[in-house]
């Protein structure tokens, strides 16, 4: 799976997600950090990339309806430090099948992941 990591994620998570046969980058990578939300947006968007973020900017369903993009997995930890943070996206993209999240809406949290998929046409 293609995917962006928002500047907010531990940059290590790259090099885990990359041995996992994920072809990950950064918005620091890109030179994107500090830059608008739409900016980050579209550049995942033009590069046909899966978004991975904790920022809550991009938790509106309905502004971000599945099908509609290349797909958005927010993290929401109740405490977000950065070994749990890897720990838990690595833990995702291990055992959730996230190769089938393309196109999709996925929050997960400490305990959860919810999924909204394209509407079936």
């Amino acid at each position: 799976m293609k995917m962006k990591l928002d500047e907010n994620l531990p940059l290590s998570l790259v090099s885990i997600l990359k041995a996992f046969g994920h072809d990950a980058e950064t918005t620091q990578e890109e030179g994107l950090q500090g830059c608008p939300d739409d900016q980050i947006w579209e550049a995942a968007q033009e590069e046909s990339r899966f978004l991975v973020t904790q920022d809550l900017d991009f938790s509106d369903f309905r502004r971000f309806a599945p099908g509609f993009h290349c797909g958005v997995l927010i993290v929401r930890l109740r405490t977000p430090s950065r070994e749990i943070l890897i720990e838990r996206i690595a833990d995702l993209f291990r055992t959730e099948g996230a190769e089938d999240w393309s196109g999709c809406f996925v929050v997960a949290t400490e305990r959860k992941v919810r999924v909204r998929r394209p509407p079936r046409g």
